[in-house]
């Protein structure tokens, strides 16, 4: 053989040799790097408060401005049937995530004390996170000077009505003991009347005063701001959650992010005030997109895209009772029937739900599989390494394989619906067949009739005489009719019967896993316990101002 060929033949051999060892190397690094971005992720989650799926470029809306939102779908996966049932992380909940630093941002909204207003029983950081900043209440139109109130006013009724019983007794007590028909002490007397002076006025009066008590703003267990500047909020929350991000950039780190938009009172600033095309509500919607883009832009600066799991979703579907004369403050639901506080209603608990995770989650995936908010617990904890806890039923199931493309179903079969502490409607996603049912054995009355929502009243009810019991109950079939229109017939055949007697086969077996607990939210606790009130100063004169910019935490 010529040396000139066998020279050429070398130079290929080492030129194939090196390309493969190339080719290796690049391989090598792609598994280096996908391992390292699949091990122990950050984790991002970003809820919106009152938001409907209709109000989403990515989610078919072409009149308002989502881009932020909408390329946080085109780069992840996006869900279409992703239901609201619980809150993301509720208390104890983020104990589970290992080794990571936890931090909520925004609204808490679980509450705060227990039996003295510094034991902090329900505070964020006594339930597994490291940091707190924002409400650990909720925005309402109490929070803004300018707007009427909103608190329920059946509860200030109930108020005035012991008041007046508490004050009846008392003249009563006075006409007795003047009259000589009973024997107790002027200084009784006047003790008693004392404590329902105290009653009237340092509670049932401070429903003047809920935007003192009420509308606050804390950094860890210290009230910063009382009562919060409405019109500088959002930005402390957005600026917080920066800043968590840059000094835990070498993670792995949780960040809730609980956004105080799109809820009343769409408190927006000068800058988009009206830009959209609907109003103050449009405003607050693209306000909202704004600021989801600043913790994006936050994350990508840092380097951390790839190595970040990021969420968002809202809360509820859009509010469609909240209204300003004939100006709709709520959001659009899209093609679904009802809104927030519906209980079964799709236009109430069909919500965004969108996850990007570069190099792990397929980009421009969409899913219509029925999910859940509870589902993202269990997904986050499985994540972070963590176990969920096995002393109660977790209703949630892990999205992973579902978002990852190793599963084409979803966990779950059955999904309950619930308007407080009564369920409404239950749906059932038939595995072989992927169809899907709903029954709904409650509905509220809608009034007036055909305006789709409870006009004149802050939220439809759950139960009593404003509902409807439906025996038998309403079948619809979800997959031919997600907007609920046309409801089955119980004289159309053996289908009905099956599949309601299915689903109420599923419905007692549910029932027989949930054990009662004591009310959060009761009469008592909420009317009752004034004292415990996060207060920076004495105790009912509240009132601060400390320093609003992110802290050393």
């Amino acid at each position: 053989m010529a040396p000139t060929v066998q020279r050429r033949r070398a130079a290929h051999a080492a030129r194939d040799s090196l390309n493969l060892l190339l080719i290796m190397c690049l391989l090598l690094k792609t598994c280096e790097l996908k391992s390292a971005n699949t091990s122990k992720p950050n984790i991002l989650l970003i809820m919106a408060d009152d938001l409907g799926i209709g109000d989403l470029g990515c989610y078919g809306n072409d009149t308002l401005r989502t881009p932020n939102i909408d390329r946080l779908a085109e780069e992840g996966v996006r869900l279409t049937q992703h239901l609201a049932a619980a809150p993301l992380c509720t208390p104890s909940r983020a104990a589970f995530l290992t080794g990571r630093h936890a931090f909520r941002s925004g609204k808490w909204h679980q509450g705060v004390n227990c039996a003295s207003r510094n034991d902090h029983c329900h505070h964020p950081l006594h339930h597994g996170f490291d940091y707190f900043y924002g409400m650990p209440f909720t925005l309402v139109n109490d929070c803004h000077p300018d707007r009427p109130p909103s608190l329920d006013s059946g509860l200030r009724a109930r108020l005035w009505l012991y008041t007046q019983i508490m004050a009846l007794g008392v003249l009563t007590i006075v006409a007795g003991k003047a009259c000589r028909l009973i024997s107790i002490s002027w200084k009784l007397v006047l003790s008693v009347a004392t404590l329902v002076l105290l009653f009237f006025t340092s509670w049932y009066a401070s429903f003047g005063f809920v935007r003192r008590w009420n509308c606050i703003l804390m950094r860890n267990h210290e009230v910063t701001e009382q009562p919060m500047v409405l019109e500088r909020a959002a930005s402390l929350v957005l600026k917080e959650a920066v800043s968590f991000i840059a000094r835990n950039k070498q993670g792995p780190f949780l960040l809730f992010v609980s956004l105080l938009h799109v809820h009343i009172p769409l408190v927006t600033t000068e800058r988009f005030l009206g830009k959209s095309r609907h109003g103050l509500y449009g405003d607050n919607v693209e306000e909202m997109d704004w600021l989801v883009g600043e913790i994006l832009n936050a994350v990508e600066e840092h380097g951390l895209k790839n190595t970040t799991l990021t969420y968002f979703t809202s809360d509820h579907g859009g509010h469609l009772q909240a209204r300003d004369g004939h100006v709709q403050l709520g959001g659009w639901n899209g093609i679904y029937r009802g809104g927030k506080g519906m209980a079964g209603w799709e236009g109430g608990i069909r919500v965004p739900g969108i996850f990007r995770w570069p190099g792990v989650l397929p980009a421009g995936h969409v899913i219509h599989e029925p999910t859940s908010l509870m589902d993202v617990f269990p997904t986050v904890v499985q994540l972070a390494g963590g176990q969920v806890p096995q002393d109660r039923v977790i209703d949630g199931r892990s999205l992973l394989p579902l978002l990852r493309g190793d599963a084409e179903r979803s966990a779950h079969e059955f999904l309950f619906h619930y308007c407080g502490q009564y369920l409404h409607a239950a749906r059932w996603h038939e595995k072989d067949s992927g169809r899907l049912w709903k029954v709904h054995y409650t509905t509220p009355d809608f009034h007036p009739e055909g305006a789709g929502a409870c006009r004149g009243s802050s939220m439809c009810p759950c139960s009593g005489a404003g509902v409807t019991h439906h025996d038998p109950p309403l079948l619809f079939d979800l997959s031919g009719d997600p907007s609920e229109a046309r409801p089955l017939s119980p004289d159309a055949g053996p289908v009905y019967r099956e599949v309601v007697a299915r689903v109420g086969r599923a419905v007692r077996e549910h029932r027989r896993s949930v054990r009662p607990v004591p009310e959060q939210l009761s009469f008592q606790n909420v009317a009752w316990k004034p004292w415990l009130q996060p207060c920076c100063g004495p105790f009912p004169f509240c009132a601060c101002s400390r320093d609003a910019d992110p802290g050393e935490t």
